[in-house]
């Protein structure tokens, strides 16, 4: 990696991140932990992953100008990062073709995770079907029902979808069972996290898989416009595709990075998951982050339109990459998602994800206030496909217009 954001033996990006985990759970960390330092710079994994990364997923994904948006708000140029365009239509497939192949030289035969939007899932089965592993995806039960395509998706490629029950049966809940399937089952078995969260190796194992976006992204920027853009933006919920895209620019400082969170119907607690912005530090599912909290400090409920951004904590690099102040976090609502993800349909002829449609909101309210030779990155980490259905719902409520 080229960024000067560094993280310790100990697992940690300044006072974050960390392996707060039962016992048992140490040695196995620290095995997986071995396993990707011995690995992440061997010439034949890295050629195998970029053979996956070609071959299998379609990378390099474009840079694309939107001409159309960009002369209708009538200021800076913005650009979209297509990681729609990967196989399978998000960015998490880069992660899980890491991952699993780590997996595989560990001798591991089955393969768990946990997914909010399901994108995540859909990719660690398509990556498990392609290694020939067993796969189980925990999902929580109000996800399960608002993402019916993708689950189904993953039941086709033989994966088994447990349902998450307890709790908000949302995000949270999936990788609480997800996690405690693996210690149980931690001998045989692999648990592939989906963002850039958890215990150490797991936040900078992502960072790593997923820090193709930003350099891809800067080789593009400077071919198409000889210089850097003077943003990057990308929504956040646990944060790997943001992380992925901050990565290759932490040390150019002229470059503003931005992560967009979900403030959902308002900032009244329960009603949003802007975790950076109105979060304090705290330790969840064995690291130490921002996090939002209850009066007993313990995870707060919390809401987003986007199944995969409701999550009350979120990545330790970003919480560190928040207190240097070399990235800013900001927050789009509901509305302004949704707003987003019909003005880039209608001018464009490209359905976002409605996570990435919070990233491209707060672009379309940036772009105005700029110069026209500002250049605007926006990471669009997915497609729209798998929330058509819940926005035609929303829709046949009452709840949304169609512009």
């Amino acid at each position: 990696m080229s960024n000067n954001v560094t993280i310790d033996a100990n697992g940690f990006f300044g006072e974050y991140g960390g392996q707060y985990v039962p016992e048992q759970l140490l040695p196995i960390l620290n095995e997986l932990s071995a396993t990707f330092e011995k690995y992440k710079d061997d010439p034949d994994f890295i050629q195998e992953f970029q053979y996956y990364l070609t071959k299998y997923s379609g990378r390099p994904t474009p840079l694309y100008l939107c001409s159309n948006l960009t002369e209708e708000l009538g200021g800076a140029k913005i650009y979209l990062k297509r990681e729609d365009l990967n196989h399978l239509g998000a960015h998490k497939v880069n992660n899980t073709i890491g991952q699993i192949l780590l997996a595989k030289r560990m001798g591991k035969k089955k393969i768990i995770a946990e997914t909010g939007a399901g994108q995540h899932g859909v990719a660690t089965a398509a990556t498990a079907a392609l290694m020939g592993m067993k796969c189980t995806v925990y999902m929580g039960e109000v996800d399960v029902e608002r993402q019916k395509l993708n689950v189904f998706r993953m039941r086709m490629m033989g994966a088994e979808v447990v349902a998450a029950k307890s709790g908000q049966k949302t995000l949270k809940e999936a990788v609480d069972e997800a996690l405690a399937a693996w210690v149980q089952e931690a001998d045989d078995t692999f648990y592939l996290l989906g963002s850039a969260v958890g215990p150490h190796p797991y936040p900078i194992m992502v960072r790593t898989f997923q820090s193709v976006i930003g350099k891809e992204a800067k080789e593009q920027c400077l071919e198409d416009e000889g210089r850097l853009p003077d943003f990057c933006i990308a929504c956040v919920g646990g944060g790997s595709n943001a992380i992925g895209l901050f990565s290759d620019f932490v040390d150019d400082k002229e470059v503003k990075l931005v992560g967009v969170e979900p403030s959902g119907r308002s900032l009244k607690d329960g009603d949003h998951a802007a975790t950076l912005c109105l979060g304090e530090p705290g330790i969840m599912h064995g690291f130490n982050s921002y996090m939002l909290k209850d009066n007993n400090g313990d995870p707060a409920p919390v809401y987003s339109i986007s199944a995969g951004l409701d999550y009350p904590s979120v990545g330790p690099e970003h919480s560190h990459l928040k207190d240097l102040g070399r990235a800013e976090y900001v927050h789009a609502s509901d509305k302004e998602a949704t707003d987003a993800f019909f003005k880039l349909s209608q001018t464009e002829g490209i359905i976002p994800a409605l996570e990435s449609s919070h990233a491209l909101a707060y672009a379309m309210k940036l772009a105005p206030t700029l110069d026209k030779e500002k250049i605007i990155v926006v990471n669009l980490s997915g497609r729209g496909d798998k929330d058509v259905g819940q926005i035609e719902e929303m829709i046949s409520r009452g709840e949304l217009k169609l512009p």
